[in-house]
C-alpha cells in the first residue's frame, strides 16, 4: 500500500512538473508568438521579449520573426515602353507586423517569400512597362532639362530610377498588409542589358555626360571671360590715371624749369646770348669738321671781340 501511494505521489509531482514546464514559454528578442488552440489562434500575439503563460498540453506556440527581413529576387528579362529589354535585379527588406494575419495568411517564411515574389515582380514589371529605358538608368537626381530616347525624339525627364522604386514600393505595399506584412522599400540591385542596348545606353551616357561637361566648360568660360574684361578695365583706370598724374607733374616740372631758366637768363642777356654760341659750336663744330664761312657771319661775333 505504501508503495502505490509513493507511486502515486511521485506521478503526481512528475504530472505537476511537467504541467509546471508547459505552462510557461520564453520569448526570445527579435521574436514574436502566436498561441494555438487545437489549430485555432488565441488571444492577441505575444510581441514583448520575456516568460509567456498558456495552458499546458492544449495549446502551443508559433514563433515568427519580427526583425525586418531581406527579400532578393530572380533577375528577370523585362521590356521598357520604348521596346528595350532589361535585367531587372531587384531586392526588398520586410518584417512581420502582424503575426495573427501572417500565420492564417502565409504560416510560413518560405510562402511569404513567394508571395513577395509574385507581388514585387509583378509591380517592378509593370512599373518598367510604363517607363522608357533612360527613365531605368539615369539616377533622380539628375539636373537634365531634355534628354534623347532611342527615336532620336527630346522629352522631358519624368522620374528616374529612384522614383520608380519609391512607386513600386507605394504600389506593392498596398496589397502586403493583408499578409500581415510590412514592405519598408524596393531596391534597383542592378539593371543589365543586352548587348545591343548595353552599346546604346553607353553612347547616351557618354553623350549625356559630354554634353553636361560642353555645358560647365562654356559657363566656366563666361565666367573667365568676365573676370577677364574686369581687370581690364581696372587696368586701363589705373594706367589712365597714372598717366595723368605723370603728365601733370611733368608740365609742373617743365614749367618750373622753364621760369628758373627765363629769370636766370633774363640778369644777363648777352652771356645768355655767348652760352648759347658757345652751345652751337660744339653742335656744329665737330672732330672731323671743316667749315667755310665768310668773315662777317654770325658764328664768329663772339671770337671777332675777343681780337
Amino acid at each position: 500500500m505504501k508503495q502505490i501511494v509513493q507511486f502515486f505521489l511521485i506521478g503526481l509531482v512528475l504530472l505537476a512538473v511537467i504541467v509546471v514546464y508547459d505552462g510557461f514559454f520564453i520569448l526570445k528578442e527579435g521574436q514574436q508568438a502566436m498561441i494555438t488552440q487545437f489549430g485555432r489562434p488565441v488571444g492577441e500575439p505575444k510581441t514583448e521579449a520575456g516568460f509567456h503563460l498558456k495552458m499546458p498540453f492544449v495549446q502551443d506556440v508559433n514563433y515568427f520573426d519580427k526583425r525586418i527581413q531581406i527579400w532578393d529576387g530572380e533577375p528577370n528579362q523585362i521590356p521598357t515602353n520604348d521596346k528595350t529589354y532589361v535585367y531587372m535585379d531587384v531586392s526588398a527588406r520586410w518584417r512581420i507586423t502582424d503575426a495573427l494575419q501572417y500565420m492564417q495568411a502565409v504560416k510560413t517564411e518560405a510562402r511569404a517569400q513567394s508571395m513577395l515574389d509574385d507581388i514585387i515582380d509583378g509591380t517592378v514589371r509593370d512599373m518598367v512597362n510604363k517607363n522608357d529605358l533612360i527613365e531605368i538608368v539615369r539616377s533622380s537626381d539628375w539636373s537634365v532639362e531634355t534628354m534623347t530616347n532611342p527615336k532620336g525624339d527630346q522629352t522631358p525627364p519624368l522620374r528616374g530610377r529612384d522614383k520608380i522604386s519609391e512607386q513600386v514600393l507605394e504600389t506593392a505595399a498596398k496589397l502586403t498588409p493583408q499578409y500581415g506584412i510590412e514592405l519598408l522599400d524596393v531596391i534597383f540591385k542592378r539593371v543589365n542589358y543586352i548587348e545591343s542596348v548595353r552599346l546604346k545606353v553607353y553612347d547616351r551616357m557618354i553623350s549625356e555626360r559630354k554634353r553636361i561637361a560642353a555645358e560647365k566648360r562654356s559657363t566656366g568660360e563666361g565666367k573667365k571671360a568676365e573676370i577677364l574684361g574686369k581687370v581690364d578695365r581696372e587696368l586701363n583706370v589705373i594706367l589712365s590715371e597714372a598717366n595723368r598724374e605723370a603728365s601733370e607733374i611733368k608740365g609742373k616740372a617743365d614749367a618750373s624749369a622753364t621760369k628758373i631758366y627765363g629769370d636766370v637768363y633774363s640778369r644777363d642777356p648777352d652771356f645768355y646770348s655767348f652760352y648759347k654760341t658757345l652751345e652751337s659750336y660744339s653742335k656744329i663744330i665737330g672732330n672731323n669738321t671743316s667749315l667755310i664761312l665768310s668773315s662777317d657771319s654770325d658764328l664768329f661775333h663772339y671770337l671777332k671781340k675777343i681780337d
